[in-house]
């Protein structure tokens, strides 16, 4: 934010920090003038004051409208007016909660030059991914007035801790309230709200209001105010108007080619593409490095499942960037503020549909310019007047014409690759269940999908085993999928000779491991059937003839099983640990 010309800014107000009311303490007016801070955005005017003058608040306001300060302001200035000021070492004054590990980080990292203005008050920061032992040790040694953090690791150090005191805490504050609300964060938030005085002040903040935030508004808040705030938004819309948000309606096998031709089109700007798995992400990162029109482009994935030290890399190098894509599931949606985001695509819409908005959020951020756009396949359209009815409006886009098919690359790479192969039936498979489990099933419906077409688009070699493509009534349809001829896929091979080296070992063991138990096995079924008795002969012992047609039979039963599954292995109906199973070789 520039203060020495806030005028340019549009999210931002002619009121600053020193004008309201209650007047803010000269340390703190001073600290965020010196973070560039005078000019108040419209939701840090009207929030400021109410949590200042004992009120609790439901905020209800745009992605990029500086929320995050609104409620930081008021943190730092009610912990300096408390009777207990300044606490002791381990008086808990503030909690603010936040969904994820990179909120979390940028929140406290805002917090620190405001928390500074205070005498004897210690932030920590708590979040997954790291020790907890170690956070637990920190708190020991130093002090812990404020805690921010993951709702998961804070109620864990709530706890693990009890001489934490939370008799005088003055403050909590849910960002993002509508995920930290929903029923993955449900535990943990009513533990820690178990734990916390009813007499606090409490700030729920969010882009979207859910009826879970409007419950806890309603049974847990003292006469709440609502404040709802659109930054320079077009009447009746809860995206800001210097948004330029689209669809493309593309055909599965066509997603590819027009992801690879935007981001060519688009090769020197700062680019964010949502992907509905983290699989996903781990294989279209891989892939996408292997076309040679996106060499010169720097691609950067995050999600989840990731260690946490790799994701504070990724998204710290995604930041430090002038230009270059970040590959991400909805880890990155949400609170996160990268500067200069020029567009964020959604190659994939999102499970939850008010992620949407969080999403297309990362860009056009306090009044700066952005474009966003979704993909869609043809039966997806529904999803333009779905979105439109939650006060999105979306423009039409036109596939690119003459783009490069990338299809043939991503299938020579599978095949020169074995990686590129496994992790793309992975990717095509997870984004297949998550797909069943939208939250839009009467837009977005899992039965229309052409899987065909789209494990074509996903370049797979050949495709998987689907029940769903077999049964029911209206099984999905296929057509549209081409199979690679002529290729052993059992013998493609890892690039990464270690991999590759410790694959064969493993061949191996399981194929000596599975003869010598074939071995015992045909030795156990001639002992069997050497002390079977005919019972139609009176209990006598079976001939030798009898019993070599016994054994003869019973061999051919398993030759035609293991053919079997050894049919099911190359057309991929089966991995290569199915096929050890069912043949013993595990």
């Amino acid at each position: 934010m520039d203060s020495s010309s806030p005028n340019t800014n549009k999210a931002l107000m002619d009121t600053r920090f020193s004008d309201l009311i209650p007047k803010l303490s000269c340390d703190l007016i001073e600290a965020l003038e010196r973070s560039n801070f005078k000019f108040c955005s419209p939701v840090q005017a009207k929030t400021i004051p109410l949590l200042c003058s004992h009120k609790d608040v439901v905020v209800d306001a745009a992605t990029g409208s500086g929320k995050t300060l609104a409620f930081l302001v008021p943190v730092v200035e009610i912990i300096r007016r408390s009777s207990s000021y300044p606490p002791k070492a381990h008086q808990v004054m503030g909690v603010v909660l936040a969904p994820t590990r990179e909120l979390s980080t940028q929140i406290y990292n805002m917090a620190q030059p405001l928390v500074s203005t205070l005498t004897n008050v210690n932030s920590v920061l708590l979040i997954g991914g790291q020790d907890l032992k170690f956070d637990m040790k920190t708190i020991e040694a130093k002090a812990a007035n404020l805690l921010i953090g993951t709702p998961g690791r804070v109620s864990e150090i709530m706890e693990r801790m009890e001489f934490l005191d939370f008799r005088n805490l003055e403050i909590l504050i849910l960002d993002e309230a509508d995920r930290l609300l929903g029923i993955d964060f449900q535990k943990q938030v009513n533990s820690i709200l178990s734990r916390l005085p009813k007499q606090r002040r409490t700030g729920l903040f969010s882009a979207t209001q859910t009826e879970a935030v409007e419950e806890l508004a309603k049974a847990g808040l003292r006469d709440p105010v609502r404040v709802e705030v659109e930054v320079e938004a077009e009447s009746n819309s809860k995206t800001p108007s210097d948004l330029h948000d689209e669809y493309l309606e593309c055909e599965a096998d066509k997603k590819s080619s027009q992801l690879v031709d935007l981001l060519i089109e688009n090769k020197n700007k700062k680019i964010i593409v949502f992907f509905m798995t983290c699989a996903s992400v781990d294989y279209w990162g891989l892939v996408l490095s292997n076309i040679p029109t996106l060499k010169y482009i720097s691609l950067i994935p995050i999600h989840g499942n990731m260690k946490q030290k790799a994701r504070n890399k990724a998204l710290a190098l995604f930041k430090k960037a002038s230009r270059g894509v970040l590959l991400c599931t909805d880890v990155a949606a949400r609170g996160l503020d990268i500067s200069d985001i020029d567009y964020v695509v959604q190659y994939d819409p999102p499970q939850d549909p008010d992620v949407f908005i969080h999403r297309v959020g990362r860009t056009a951020r306090l009044g700066k310019q952005g474009r966003a756009i979704v993909f869609l396949m043809p039966k997806e359209t529904e999803y333009v007047e779905f979105m439109r009815s939650k006060r999105v409006s979306l423009q039409e886009r036109r596939c690119s014409e003459n783009v490069s098919d990338v299809i043939p690359i991503i299938r020579t790479a599978a095949m020169r690759d074995r990686a590129v192969l496994e992790k793309g039936l992975k990717a095509f498979l997870s984004y297949f269940r998550a797909y069943k489990k939208h939250l839009c099933s009467r837009t977005l419906r899992w039965k229309n999908l052409e899987i065909g077409k789209l494990a074509m688009g996903y370049g797979l070699l050949y495709l998987p085993e689907m029940s769903e493509a077999k049964q029911g009534r209206r099984p999905l349809s296929t057509k549209g999928f081409t199979p690679v001829d002529g290729v052993k896929f059992e013998d493609i091979k890892f690039r990464d000779k270690s991999r590759e080296k410790q694959r064969q070992q493993n061949l191996q063991a399981r194929k000596e491991r599975g003869q010598a138990e074939k071995r015992e096995r045909v030795k156990k079924n001639s002992r069997k059937a050497c002390a079977t008795r005919d019972s139609s002969k009176g209990g006598r012992k079976l001939t030798g003839k009898r019993r070599r047609a016994i054994q003869t039979a019973e061999d051919r039963e398993e030759i035609n099983r293991d053919n079997s599954a050894l049919k099911k292995l190359k057309k991929g109906s089966i991995t290569e640990d199915e096929y050890a199973e069912l043949t013993g070789l595990n």
